[in-house]
């Protein structure tokens, strides 16, 4: 036997992984009200709506779900292969993708059951755990384009989004607990807060060296709460403005961060 050839995992945590992806989908299914339970926008008495509070995105962004479950169903099967099953690198995955994806259905059913303060624990739980995941993916070398587009591309987008959905769950959370925001202005407060989620996106660009995919998703996030902010129930230009720009900053610093780590890496290789 050859001593250097890689280890091959077996099929217990790889089919754990497969079980958790099925159960994420099958979450989202029931937050979406398909398979009977409330839609997450009236569940939880309706905080988690486009216009519960000046930093809810518009319904339009939750379509970026769609993109993210695709995602991970896909790695749950592709990392199930032979090749997958010998990657060092996805065997330090593994336990952090299970821990998401569970993570993930756990959030919507405390949602469905109306807690709502427990959802902001476990989301903010959910955003440490991907921002693990994103550590390891810039540790260990995508392996070709499949890897690259499946993992980074689908992990990158999940980390993006749950960045601002954290950002939008403890608006809820605060605005449920009639927190007045000290008596300063909410656009002034709203500003502030994704000023912060800028300044996260910029500094995830940076220690990811340029992932454009975590930049993507932040940036659909924040364009579409200067859309709900500009046309809906809750209107505020100053808040819609601040939005923009944040999601401006995001991207235009993926880029740089980007250009700049390109002369450290392999030109071919995507990330």
């Amino acid at each position: 036997m050859d001593a250097t050839a890689p280890r091959t995992t077996g099929l217990a945590i790889p089919l754990l992984v497969l079980v958790s992806g099925i159960v994420a989908t099958a979450g989202a299914f029931l937050g979406s009200g398909v398979l009977g339970g409330t839609p997450i926008a009236e569940a939880a008495g309706g905080w988690l709506n486009e216009d519960s509070t000046p930093l809810a995105p518009a319904s339009g962004a939750f379509r970026i779900w769609s993109v993210i479950y695709l995602g991970l169903l896909a790695y749950s099967i592709w990392q199930l292969l032979p090749a997958q099953r010998r990657s060092d690198r996805q065997r330090l995955l593994r336990p952090w993708a299970v821990a998401a994806m569970l993570l993930n259905a756990a959030w919507i059913w405390v949602v469905q059951f109306g807690w709502l303060n427990l959802s902001l624990v476990v989301i903010v739980a959910l955003l440490a755990v991907l921002g693990r995941i994103l550590m390891l993916l810039v540790r260990t070398a995508s392996e070709g384009r499949a890897d690259a587009l499946i993992t980074d591309g689908t992990f990158g987008l999940y980390l993006g989004w749950v960045t601002i959905a954290a950002v939008a769950n403890t608006s809820a959370v605060l605005g449920a607990r009639g927190f007045d925001g000290f008596g300063l202005p909410v656009t002034l407060l709203s500003s502030v807060v994704l000023a912060v989620a800028a300044i996260i996106g910029v500094a995830t660009a940076w220690r990811s060296g340029g992932k454009i995919a975590p930049a993507l998703a932040l940036a659909w996030g924040l364009a579409w709460i200067t859309v709900g902010r500009l046309d809906g129930g809750l209107e505020s230009t100053g808040t819609a403005v601040a939005a923009g720009v944040a999601a401006a900053v995001v991207l235009i610093a993926a880029v740089v961060f980007r250009v700049v780590a390109t002369p450290r890496v392999d030109r071919g290789r995507l990330r």
